[in-house]
């Protein structure tokens, strides 16, 4: 009797931890559908915030300024949470992006909305890369699928159903409330952490000194070079005083970085995360993840409506198919990285993706819209084997007081590899359009025409021609991600034991 009451107590104790690790995935679910339906809500009001506020001109860093707050924090969040814990960072963070919808809200003209969404920005690269960092903290290398899936159908989800939310919001009540319905989602998530997420205290955390000129030098040389990526070509000519005057000050804070960091005790870019064989070769890999994802995400939709003549929620479903696909295969990656090991499988594949890539320009004009669809559902597939394994396997490689800066610098690379591109597959579409039409008009204005039906057919091949080679760029893109993988990653990651 006397040892069964130990038994009694210890069988209480796991279910009290499974029912609060279930609320803390709860609130990490949460907190993802936060940061992965903030764009794509915002993407279907911007007619109406122009009609109320005006601004056309610059609507576009309502976006442009979000990406660009998240991705430079991230690398300065993961650090903060090897050194302070996931929790407070994650509570910050949470509470900076709640304070940027609520003032989102209330904005009174564009500039204050795009000031207000850098807020919102600056504490969406907590929630990202805190959230990836907890899931590999709560669960064991064997369950890790589990919660990995689970963020991608939130993902997978917010893609499907985010511009139709944010077009109702708008349509039937205001484009505030785009951003006020964060506000409860938040505070669940917000109470649900407070209360059922515990950290052991660790010793070294009291002694803890942040690296506060690394993080500011990191986030001005971001800041910097991703803006010259985004405006370059856009608001600018690439060859223009501005355009110049940002990538040489970019690079001369590259050089500061790389003075402070080296100087540092405990710096926000430590030289391991390149130096070990593994973890560059993921960052690599995923930051030419970021480069082929532009293809799809940006341009398939313009091709669906242009060159297919799709209405555009049908345009919507041709893209969005490969949000379905993507977290079934990731979720299915386990039983075949058990089996051959991570990089073979995430090799398996990237090696798919490249393949149905480069099929995407022989696809026949003007085609249907199964074709691409099929592709897109492929697609999809194949990139749940090539992302998960990596992402697992890298997180796999380091201890707790490793696992937010190694987790960070993964999505960094593949936020970075999303901008560069934007700014580069932007820069192929539009001088294949120049060289098919005589050298006049740009693929946004040559759409716009399309919409007013004064366009010729000749405008609508060299739309199809000029999607078609960024595709064979995102084709190569995918061949790089491979052979670096092949050279540079080793066979068998070096997992350490939970």
């Amino acid at each position: 009797m006397g040892s069964a009451t130990p038994a009694v107590r210890g069988g209480a104790g796991r279910r009290q931890d499974t029912r609060r690790r279930g609320a803390v995935v709860a609130a990490l679910m949460l907190t993802m559908a936060l940061a992965a339906l903030d764009s794509t809500v915002v993407s279907t009001a911007v007619p109406q915030i122009v009609g109320d506020l005006g601004g056309f001109s610059v609507f576009s860093w309502l976006f442009s300024g979000y990406l660009l707050a998240v991705t430079v924090t991230l690398p300065v969040y993961g650090k903060l949470s090897d050194t302070f814990g996931r929790k407070p960072v994650l509570v910050v963070g949470a509470a900076v992006f709640l304070l940027g919808s609520l003032l989102c809200a209330l904005a009174w003209n564009m500039g204050a909305l795009i000031a207000f969404r850098i807020v919102q920005g600056l504490g969406g690269g907590a929630l990202q890369g805190t959230v990836q960092t907890l899931a590999a903290d709560l669960y064991p290398l064997a369950e890790r699928p589990k919660i990995q899936s689970k963020l991608s159908t939130v993902w997978a989800v917010s893609a499907v159903a985010g511009p139709g939310l944010g077009g109702v919001l708008a349509a039937y009540a205001d484009w505030r409330w785009i951003f006020l319905v964060n506000l409860p989602i938040g505070a669940a998530a917000l109470w649900l952490i407070v209360r059922h997420l515990h950290e052991p205290e660790r010793e070294e955390t009291r002694h803890a000194r942040v690296d506060w000129a690394g993080a500011l030098a990191v986030f001005a040389c971001g800041g910097v070079l991703l803006t010259a990526l985004v405006q370059g070509g856009v608001a600018w000519p690439w060859l223009s005083a501005p355009s110049l005057a940002l990538f040489g000050t970019g690079l001369a804070l590259v050089a500061v970085v790389v003075r402070v960091e080296r100087r540092a005790a405990a710096p926000i870019i430590p030289g391991w995360v390149w130096r070990r064989r593994t973890i560059a070769a993921v960052n690599l890999a995923l930051g030419a993840l970021g480069l082929l994802m532009v293809a799809p995400s940006v341009f398939l939709p313009t091709y669906a409506q242009s060159v297919l003549g799709l209405a555009p929620v049908a345009a919507g479903f041709v893209l969005s198919v490969w949000t379905l696909s993507w977290p079934v295969s990731a979720a299915l990656s386990q039983h075949v990285y058990r089996r051959i090991g991570f990089r073979d499988t995430a090799l398996l594949g990237i090696g798919l993706a490249t393949l149905i890539l480069f099929a995407f320009p022989f696809l026949p004009y003007p085609g249907s819209w199964w074709q691409p669809t099929l592709l897109m559902l492929l697609l999809g597939g194949a990139l749940g084997l090539f992302q998960l394994p990596l992402i697992v396997g890298v997180q796999s490689t380091v201890g707790w007081s490793e696992r937010g800066t190694t987790t960070a610098s993964v999505l960094f690379c593949r936020q970075t590899g999303q901008t560069l591109g934007a700014s580069l597959f932007g820069a192929v579409a539009n001088g294949v359009l120049a060289a098919r039409l005589g050298g006049a008009g740009d693929l946004d204005s040559v759409t716009r025409a399309l919409d007013d039906g004064t366009a010729p057919e000749a405008t609508r091949r060299a739309i199809a021609g000029a999607v078609h080679a960024v595709y064979l760029g995102a084709a190569g893109a995918a061949a790089l991600a491979f052979v670096v993988l092949l050279v540079v990653a080793p066979r068998r990651f070096p997992v350490l034991k939970d």
